[in-house]
């Protein structure tokens, strides 16, 4: 069984800009190798990830595994949250 946190495929996507990234909802993304977030738009999509970009971002450690319906992602930062004033 694979391990790493189950994200369907069809969230994790390239940006016109070039950054693997993952689709959370609520208009924000998460860029799988910096772990940072950015606002998104479906104007803002590009293409799926390939089998091959999947495979150098395993080897490069971001993703635990993947297949043809799911990938499993290695853990990423929490999104920021509001402190109390």
């Amino acid at each position: 069984m694979a391990r790493g946190m189950p994200v369907p495929r069809s969230l994790v996507f390239l940006t016109v800009t070039g950054e693997a990234v993952v689709d959370w909802g609520d208009g924000r993304v998460q860029d799988i190798t910096s772990g940072g977030f950015m606002t998104y738009s479906e104007s803002n999509y590009s293409r799926p990830l390939t089998d091959v970009e999947l495979q150098t971002l395993k080897n490069n450690g971001r993703v635990e595994d993947y297949d043809d319906r799911m990938v499993y992602l290695r853990p990423l930062p929490e999104p920021p949250r509001k402190t109390i004033d």
